[in-house]
């Protein structure tokens, strides 16, 4: 795994990075379907992780346990904007890995620099075989204009107020009662204050606050700068 470079295949890289809440994933999908590109959903890899390692009773705090269980969950994702998948044990875990659980243990996960380094090697061989397959792919994440696709031609880092995120996190989890917008809004502080480190905008991102606009202005607006970009 790791050290390939999609950006030095030929094809569009789109780099979509920002915190929970921002709107990411749902405008990076569309985006991705209207300009017929795959779509990866690197956040979700480090949430599968997560999920199996508090399945197996691992103290995601304690370092050296979850580099022990590392190698053990073998992780897949589908790359196809109109159903993306992940896959832990070849088990569908799209719902699971969504939970408030996961979502406040992740960070933990995340901040191991080998748990990194397996999963940013696995998603710079997806972004390098779906540029090398096709016309190029939408990749969505934290730190993919700095890290994952550092060289992407389309790099859009998408913030929103921390209200906004959170009534955005909280209506998506309409079976959790805890899950109310104050409670999401102080989980979200706490977890961007461990994910600080990985959630630097890229110098050359252009960065669009949505907590004002709709869907189709964002997605409308990363279409536009992708269109610009002479690729092929």
């Amino acid at each position: 795994m790791g050290g390939i470079s999609a950006s030095d295949r030929p094809g569009l890289v789109i780099a979509v990075d920002g915190p929970s809440g921002s709107g990411k994933s749902t405008a990076a999908r569309r985006a991705a379907s209207a300009l017929g590109l795959r779509y990866l959903d690197t956040g979700s890899m480090y949430r599968a992780l997560t999920w199996w390692l508090l399945g197996q009773m691992v103290d995601v705090s304690d370092t050296a346990a979850v580099i022990a269980r590392l190698d053990e969950p073998v992780i897949a994702v589908g790359t196809d904007p109109a159903a993306p998948r992940i896959l832990v044990d070849g088990l569908d875990v799209g719902g699971p890995i969504r939970t408030r659980e996961v979502s406040n243990a992740v960070s933990a996960v995340a901040a191991v620099p080998e748990v990194r380094r397996v999963l940013v090697g696995m998603q710079q061989e997806i972004i390098a075989e779906a540029v090398a397959a096709g016309p190029g792919i939408v990749a969505e994440g934290r730190d993919i204009g700095t890290v994952v696709a550092p060289r992407a031609p389309v790099k859009v880092y998408l913030t929103a107020s921390e209200r906004a995120r959170a009534e955005r996190r909280s209506g998506d989890l309409p079976g959790d009662p805890a899950a109310t917008v104050a409670t999401i809004q102080r989980e979200q502080a706490t977890r961007d204050r461990k994910d600080a480190g990985q959630m630097v905008m890229a110098a050359d991102a252009v960065e669009i606050d949505t907590t004002a606009l709709g869907l189709d202005e964002v997605v409308g607006e990363i279409v536009r700068m992708a269109l610009a970009v002479p690729h092929g």
